[in-house]
């Protein structure tokens, strides 16, 4: 490994820092496709609980919901163990037991007769899966700056690309095998992700203090990210950590997104049925992919132009997201659903793009595996919060209730992260009037 020659604008500390083995283009897409692979049965077959269930002996799927929600309360729990686990003992190695993880829990839950033995299975996919944070702490120890932040909006687009995906599989899969026998048929493919990652490299390990290093091969844009860490060098002038207040608001920041996001998923069907009756499923399928289809679009065209200003960009996400949700109450036709949705898409786009900005930033310096471990919690306890909120809003108000608690949460969130802007900017006119 040689030292890397930095232009004369990067401070002189910086020259000394060593490059350290990075990541390749294709082995970023290698990363991202083996999430995608992974997560196929994860979030594909659980809209089909309701069929599974009355083979286990729960003919009115009434666990359905609880069930639901299972993996992802025991993924909640596990992922900030994993991440300090990934930073203590190698993150290739515990991104690969996420993977295997997922294949045995997947192969028991195919092979399960009983609803305990169902369950247990969803409890072990939850505790030793958690392969969108270990695929993320990977990317993180390899990856810095501009080429992590596009990693990680790569990795989102791999997320909304299989549950825009995986039901459609699923279903066209069904009438040959039933989804509680998929789920062993789909094991193959967390297995199929672990061969491909054991080909990978092993990132070095470093402490949280330790000052991070570029990488010394092409990030996913294909840009040298050398060249690119010396450019942020230049621009910044500091390659220090973020503080932890930026840490604590990033964490803050995913829980409401994700339950801003997420309560609307589990009755969109039931609203659209009631306010659009005779829609049939294809229908309704593509109006609940839309948002998702709208970050594949439009994701690395928003994260070029949002990378230097993340906030900005999140304060705008959250009022579409308080927008599109709040339409979702009022409109009465086909076409209004499409615009309420494309809103509801542009919002999720800019948040999930500019919260990956802001990962990457709060990166810089610490142990890869414990923040995004940390993240995964966040997001998670969120998707929990919203799938509770979501349920009880339903049951006293009906299917509105849902779309108008995550507007308001958008709008709290909007509030908050617009107001020290406001703040600031006020501050600033006032002194360059009133010079002292």
């Amino acid at each position: 490994m040689q030292d890397t020659a930095i232009p004369h604008r990067v401070e002189p500390a910086a020259v000394e820092t060593k490059v350290r083995p990075g990541l390749a283009r294709r082995q970023v897409y290698a990363v991202a496709g083996c999430y995608f692979v992974a997560s196929f049965a994860a979030l594909g077959l659980p809209p089909y609980l309701t069929e599974i269930l009355p083979e286990l002996g729960d003919g009115a799927a009434r666990w359905a919901g609880l069930l639901y929600i299972v993996p992802t309360i025991f993924g909640a729990i596990g992922a900030p163990l994993w991440g300090r686990l990934a930073d203590r003992f190698g993150r290739k190695r515990l991104l690969l037991r996420a993977q295997l993880g997922l294949a045995a829990a997947f192969v028991l839950a195919g092979w399960a007769d009983s609803l305990a033995t169902f369950t247990t299975a969803l409890v072990i996919q939850g505790v030793l899966g958690g392969t969108f944070a270990a695929s993320n702490g990977y990317l993180g120890a390899a990856l810095e700056g501009h080429a992590l932040s596009r990693a990680l909006t790569l990795m989102q687009g791999s997320a909304r690309a299989a549950l825009v995906c995986a039901p459609i599989v699923v279903g066209a899969l069904t009438p040959w095998l039933s989804p509680h026998r998929q789920y062993a048929l789909l094991a193959v493919l967390p297995l199929a992700a672990a061969v491909m990652l054991a080909a990978l490299p092993e990132p070095p390990r470093a402490g949280p203090g330790a000052p991070q290093a570029t990488t010394a091969e092409v990030d996913a844009d294909g840009t040298s990210a050398v060249e690119t860490a010396a450019a942020e060098a230049a621009a910044d002038g500091t390659s220090q950590r973020a503080p932890d207040s930026s840490l604590r608001a990033l964490y803050a920041l995913e829980f409401a997104f994700v339950f801003s996001t997420v309560i609307s998923f589990p009755y969109l069907i039931s609203l659209i049925k009631e306010r659009l009756p005779g829609t049939g499923p294809m229908v309704s399928g593509v109006l609940f992919a839309l948002p998702h289809l709208c970050y594949l679009v439009a994701a690395i065209a928003v994260h070029s132009l949002f990378r230097a200003r993340p906030r900005l960009g999140i304060a705008i996400g959250f009022g579409c997201i308080a927008l599109g949700l709040a339409g979702h109450g009022v409109a009465d036709s086909l076409t209004a659903f499409v615009a309420v949705r494309l809103v509801l898409g542009a919002g999720l786009t800019l948040g999930l793009v500019c919260m990956s900005v802001l990962a990457a930033d709060c990166a810089k310096g610490r142990a890869p595996g414990g923040l995004f471990g940390s993240i995964e919690f966040f997001s998670k306890a969120g998707a929990v919060a919203a799938g509770v909120a979501a349920a009880a809003g339903n049951a006293w108000f009906g299917p509105t209730a849902p779309v108008l608690i995550g507007t308001a949460i958008a709008l709290i969130t909007v509030l908050a992260t617009a107001a020290p802007r406001l703040s600031r900017t006020l501050r600033t006119r006032r002194s360059s009037r009133c010079p002292r």
